[in-house]
C-alpha cells in the first residue's frame, strides 16, 4: 500500500541508525516500549539481521519525510508457531497524530498473507491507550493481560496482548 502521502520501503542497514532514533524517541514516555535507557545502533545490528522477507522492518516515509518504522517479529521461536507474528509501529514524534499509525497498522495487516502470517499480534502497556485504541479499530481484539510485568523505574505496568486472525 504506496499512496502518494505514505511509502512502504524494506529497510537496510544504512537505516537502522534512523530506525534506532525513533525507537529511543519513545523510551522517555515510558508508554510505547520496556526499555528504560537509550539503546545503540550497535546493540540492534543483530536484531536488524534476524529480520529476513518472512519478518521484515519497514521504512516509513510520509510526505517524503522519514516517519518511523513497523517491523515483523517472529512469536516465541518454535516451529509450530512459524504463521504466527508479532507487529511493532514506531512514529516519529513530530510526526504522530496524523493518522499515520493507522495507515502503518493496515499495511502490515495487507502484508500478512504474503509472508505467511495467519496470525497478528500486538504487545501493549496497558496504559497505553491510543495504541489499543487503534487496534481495537482495526479487529485485533483483547488475547492477554498480563499485569504488573514490566517495572518502569517504579511503576508497575501491565502488558496487553492483541490478536487478529488473518482472514
Amino acid at each position: 500500500m504506496n499512496t502518494p502521502a505514505i511509502t512502504f520501503q524494506i529497510a537496510d542497514t544504512a537505516q537502522l541508525p534512523l530506525i534506532v532514533g525513533t525507537y529511543n524517541a519513545s523510551i522517555k514516555d515510558k508508554i510505547a516500549t520496556a526499555d528504560l535507557i537509550p539503546i545503540t545502533v550497535e546493540s540492534r545490528a543483530d536484531w536488524f539481521l534476524k529480520h529476513h522477507k518472512k519478518r521484515p522492518i519497514y521504512l516509513v516515509c510520509y510526505q517524503n519525510k522519514y516517519a518511523g518504522w513497523l517491523s515483523f517479529s517472529d512469536f516465541y521461536g518454535r516451529p509450530a508457531y512459524n504463521q504466527t507474528a508479532e507487529v511493532s509501529i514506531y512514529i516519529e514524534p513530530s510526526m504522530q497524530k496524523k493518522g499515520i499509525g493507522a495507515l502503518c497498522l493496515q499495511f502490515a495487516l495487507s502484508q500478512c498473507k504474503k509472508i505467511d502470517i495467519n496470525i497478528l499480534l500486538g504487545f501493549i502497556f496497558a496504559h497505553n491507550a491510543p495504541s489499543l485504541k487503534l487496534f481495537y479499530a482495526h479487529g485485533f481484539e483483547k488475547w492477554g493481560h498480563l499485569p504488573q510485568v514490566a517495572n518502569m523505574q517504579g511503576a508497575l505496568r501491565d502488558l496487553i496482548i492483541v490478536g487478529k486472525k488473518i482472514e
